[in-house]
């Protein structure tokens, strides 16, 4: 019999480098590419580029409670991107790429809060990533489903995706 799942809610800048990046932990079961934290329903790739949703890109992580813990996915995404840079990551930016937790139980905010003082020592700019509760997440269109598994040769893909990659894999090995 399988243990429950669980799931996390964040974003680190474009989703298509998180989702990448997560995709390779083990106790990860599935990644997905979305958008959370804004007002509009049911918003389009379209909608939340326009900036005027209040939606970021984000991903819903469905993870393994016994092989990897909702700290150590939180621990890992201070090492997924820059949490000091306000509505941005390298060249995309607005505020649908900003640095956002969205929690679902008060636990999981008290955790959030905790890593993130803790991440801070790491850094020498203030860390900006918002932390806020979940109210709804609306996974993006198909296409950009595993986006760079099916697309690794796409220029994005080579020239952004795979670096941080190699960087992640880096990261998490220390």
């Amino acid at each position: 019999m399988s243990s429950p799942q669980k799931t996390a809610v964040i974003g680190g800048g474009c989703f298509w480098c998180t989702e990448a990046l997560y995709s390779e932990v083990p106790g990860i079961v599935s990644v997905v590419s979305g958008f959370a934290g804004g007002t509009t329903p049911n918003p389009t790739y379209e909608d939340v580029c326009r900036g005027q949703t209040g939606h970021a890109e984000v991903v819903q992580i469905t993870y393994d409670p016994t092989q990897i813990s909702y700290e150590k996915i939180i621990d890992l995404f201070w090492k997924a991107h820059d949490p000091t840079t306000l509505n941005r990551q390298g060249a995309d930016s607005g505020t649908q790429y900003r640095s956002i937790i969205l929690y679902q139980t008060p636990d999981e905010r008290t955790e959030a809060e905790k890593s993130k003082a803790a991440a801070q020592k790491d850094f020498k700019d203030p860390i900006v990533t918002e932390i806020k509760p979940l109210d709804v997440f609306y996974p993006a269109e198909q296409h950009h489903q595993d986006f760079y598994k099916n697309n690794p040769n796409y220029g994005y893909s080579e020239a952004v995706i795979a670096p941080k990659l190699e960087k992640f894999r880096k990261a998490q090995d220390k």
